[in-house]
């Protein structure tokens, strides 16, 4: 064999490079945004701060010692005490355990229905497609914060239990919230429905059900992850918001707004700022974090809607 065949045999014998699947390249996109990047890990380590730092805590959420009320941060309390003598980074670790769930559960229910409601208008189109879009104008028209509001003080006037009110909280969040995300899944069906696959589908007689929930629904996930995720955000704003009003999640249960509330009065807002400024910092924190991902999401998965 001569020396110049000796080439052409290795490149002809060398194994092919498999293409990158599109999860993976989304992937490696979202790697490169150092922005998303940042917002990944300050989440992560929230989690891990809300959930498992209390393990740790050598205190009781519920122990009260009025001889430590209002103690500014120090050695034993590192962030200080509130006005029953409570340790404020406890108290703020398991107010971000409430927080975090409410807004996951919250986007988990409104996913659900409206990727549901949004499959079947984009599917169906019609009659289906107009009464589903007009409930989703008609959610998407009312004022959310003021109808909470309402709610929340029915809750309070029911005197629903504190320790169930956040399952309320969760529903009530989630159902208000859905027709955003069926509007951008019906977007995708309609989109969808129109592809040589579903065509294929047509031939092989398959059942609508198995159409839209193992076929169209599947590729709305990359969308869906996006306002998902963008929404855990809105959430927690909406928790926090009626906390700090009372009428959300109410003490002894401890919450990022109903602990900013302890500044409702000047005195503990200019000489006690370890009160608010941890859970609110909290929030600020959270929520800009959540929104770097969302953004690094949308650019990871859509490249195209990138600017």
């Amino acid at each position: 064999m001569s020396a110049e065949t000796a080439p052409l045999e290795t490149n002809l014998t060398a194994p092919k490079r498999q293409p990158d699947s599109p999860w993976r390249m989304a992937i490696r996109r979202f790697s490169k945004n150092r922005l998303a990047v940042i917002g990944l890990v300050i989440i992560v380590f929230m989690f891990m701060l809300c959930f498992i730092g209390p393990l740790f805590s050598p205190y009781n959420v519920l122990d009260t010692n009025v001889q430590d009320k209002n103690l500014p941060p120090s050695s034993k309390y590192w962030l200080g005490t509130d006005k029953m003598g409570r340790d404020i980074l406890l108290r703020m670790m398991l107010a971000g355990r409430i927080s975090l769930t409410v807004g996951l559960v919250a986007m988990a229910i409104a996913v659900l229905i409206g990727s549901t409601l949004g499959a079947l208008a984009g599917f169906y189109r019609r009659w289906v497609d107009t009464l589903i879009m007009r409930m989703a104008d008609i959610f998407m028209a009312l004022p959310t914060l003021p109808i909470l509001i309402i709610l929340g003080t029915i809750l309070s006037d029911l005197k629903v239990d504190p320790s169930r009110r956040i399952y309320f909280l969760m529903v009530i969040i989630g159902v208000l919230g859905w027709s955003s995300i069926s509007r951008l899944v019906r977007g995708q069906i309609l989109t969808l429905r129109e592809q040589e696959f579903m065509q294929a589908t047509e031939a092989l007689g398959l059942r609508d059900r198995r159409k839209i929930f193992r076929h169209l629904l599947p590729n709305t996930i990359p969308i869906v992850i996006v306002s998902a995720t963008l929404f855990v955000a809105g959430a927690i704003i909406s928790e926090s918001a009626l906390s700090y009003l009372g009428i959300g999640v109410v003490p002894p249960t401890p919450s990022w707004g109903n602990m900013i509330t302890a500044a409702n009065n000047l005195i503990d807002f200019r000489k006690r700022p370890w009160l608010w400024i941890p859970p609110g910092t909290c929030i600020l924190v959270t929520v800009v974090a959540i929104n770097l991902i969302g953004d690094g999401l949308r650019d990871a998965l859509d490249p195209k809607m990138k600017k």
